[in-house]
């Protein structure tokens, strides 16, 4: 899934951030910004299974749109821009493009709180790992996958860190059916992690 650790590029996407700690039990406002079509049940299952692998670090998300976010204001936030269509299309294709299904943003070494997923590589990967009943629920298998992705990384981002953990979604490398299939958590070792850097917000560095 990761093959390569999360990119490096100098982006203004902090601008979006007001210093704040972020502790355990806090909340953190993730905003969608959507670059192509996208399906509603499948940000819906995505929104929950973000949550629900997050929760164990006591952390509690609160959802936007890049139009709505525009006009308020939060204390910890995080950008998430998705290219291509969020969606799975009716009519299999082959997307021979290799690297990251996501990558989190990082200026002179310091993580920051913007990170862009793939869309059309998200779907080629869970289209490839369906078959049979999958495909009559292939919106929500596909947010569950988003959901995965989305939660890895954050762990980068509230950790400010380009490691990966060695069991579970934050793993460096992820399948087709283990992107979709089961229930996917965090390590007890990530959990420790993600506690330990929310005493001192990561996201204002």
């Amino acid at each position: 899934m990761f093959r390569t650790p999360s990119c490096v590029f100098l982006v203004t996407a902090c601008a979006f951030l007001a210093a704040a700690d972020t502790r355990p039990s806090s909340k953190l406002t993730v905003v969608l910004d959507f670059r192509g079509a996208h399906s509603d049940r499948s940000v819906t299952a995505m929104e929950h299974e973000t949550e629900d692998i997050l929760k164990s670090s006591g952390l509690y998300l609160d959802w936007r749109f890049a139009g709505e976010a525009a006009h308020e204001t939060f204390d910890d936030l995080v950008v998430v821009q998705f290219k291509g269509a969020c969606k799975v299309e009716p009519i299999p294709y082959v997307y021979d493009e290799l690297g990251p299904l996501a990558f989190t943003y990082s200026a002179d070494g310091t993580v920051q709180p913007f990170t862009q997923v793939s869309c059309d590589k998200v779907a080629a990967t869970v289209r490839s790992a369906m078959w049979g009943e999958d495909f009559h629920r292939a919106d929500f298998l596909f947010g569950r996958a988003l959901g995965r992705v989305l939660a890895h990384e954050l762990v980068h981002m509230l950790t400010a860190s380009a490691q990966h953990g060695h069991e579970g979604v934050h793993k460096p490398a992820l399948s087709g059916r283990e992107l979709i299939t089961g229930t996917l958590l965090l390590s007890p070792a990530d959990i420790a992690r993600l506690r330990e850097n929310q005493k001192v917000s990561p996201l204002r560095r």
